[in-house]
């Protein structure tokens, strides 16, 4: 395991948020990164498909962390979420990346997979997001 990659667990390790949702950081090096979940009964919306507030986290932390991987300590500073289909499956992917970034800000993009129980995945949403370089106190 990287050394990246590990930082990068005890950081999302770190997030309560995180935990009770049981993301996992799946890959994390510079430029990219991979988060990902296993979609239980309470992660989901009364109609069975996964709750857009999940998938919607899931594109934040990973655009977060992309940017992260380029810039450091960082937080969102905005993003965008298009939903193209409901999340139905047994997970959730989210796979970002960095397409540009300076000093204090990078602009990355997620695409959010949902994965049936076959491990067939399906594009159900896509994001973008200025990821900004928390100032230290």
């Amino acid at each position: 395991m990287s050394d990246l990659l590990k930082f990068g667990r005890e950081v999302l390790a770190a997030q309560p948020f995180s935990t009770l949702l049981g993301a996992e950081l799946v890959s994390f090096q510079p430029g990219s990164a991979e988060l990902a979940l296993d979609l239980r009964p309470d992660l989901l919306q009364q109609h069975g498909f996964a709750h857009g507030g999940v998938v919607s986290y899931l594109a934040d932390n990973a655009l977060t962390y992309a940017g992260g991987s380029v810039l450091g300590d960082s937080l969102t500073l905005e993003f965008k979420i298009n939903y193209l289909r409901p999340a139905k499956g047994t997970r959730l992917i989210a796979r970002s990346r960095v397409t540009g970034s300076g000093k204090r800000q990078a602009v990355c993009h997620c695409d959010v997979f949902a994965v049936d129980p076959e491990g067939n995945e399906r594009l159900c949403a896509t994001a973008q997001g200025t990821i900004w370089k928390r100032e230290q106190a």
